[in-house]
């Protein structure tokens, strides 16, 4: 049942039997997409790392997903049509240039860690959807256009989610979203490169998997 605000949400239970063990958003996509290619329903899901598994409070202990101390959630999963092509994501869809002046990022989950920041060492720690939720049937989509003096006046709100609003940050909550890109952009779904992409359409497939943290 797709959340709404004030309600209570996820109840104790542990992975069960058949649930995948995932430690990262791009493993919970890629058991997904074997699911999908199979023509099976998707595994339940528990989750040890990943953005996701961050959004949802999860500790990274195993031992904690097979047992009472374990919280069950029914989640959204993210489809997205890139150039024609259908593919699942988890937590985040990021197309951008390299200096992220130019980005259009679709959050289901709270948390991006994404690659590093013009490859310097260290991994980003964003809140960049500070209203996502991935049981509320929508999708946080940004619509990015910045000038360089702008990105580094919004790059140390980042963590804190205090990024918005930004007169060039368009900001959106639906079920689902599309853009044609002035040209393509390098495509990550859960951080993992997809190829260059041009035009985007996501829709959320509310309450789609059972996660276990």
């Amino acid at each position: 049942m797709t959340i709404k605000k004030g309600q209570s949400w996820g109840h104790a239970g542990p992975l069960p039997a058949g649930g995948v063990v995932v430690h990262s958003d791009a493993d919970a996509r890629a058991a997904l997409e074997d699911a999908r290619r199979r023509g099976v329903a998707y595994p339940p899901l528990g989750l040890l790392g990943g953005d996701l598994c961050r959004t949802l409070g999860g500790t990274g202990d195993e031992a904690r997903l097979r047992s009472g101390e374990a919280t069950t959630f029914t989640v959204d999963l993210g489809q997205a049509l890139v150039d024609g092509s259908l593919h699942l994501f988890v937590a985040h869809l990021v197309a951008r240039t390299r200096l992220w002046t130019r980005a259009y990022v679709v959050m289901n989950a709270q948390w991006y860690s994404g690659e590093r920041w013009h490859g310097r060492a260290g991994s980003r720690d964003w809140n960049l959807g500070p209203r996502a939720h991935p049981g509320d049937g929508l999708v946080d989509a940004y619509d990015v256009c910045l000038t360089v003096g702008d990105l580094l006046r919004v790059r140390p709100r980042l963590h804190h989610g205090a990024h918005l609003p930004h007169p060039g940050i368009k900001e959106r909550r639906a079920s689902a979203v599309q853009v044609e890109l002035e040209r393509p952009l390098p495509v990550r779904l859960d951080g993992v490169p997809i190829g260059r992409a041009r035009s985007l359409s996501v829709r959320v497939e509310p309450d789609a998997l059972t996660v276990v943290v």
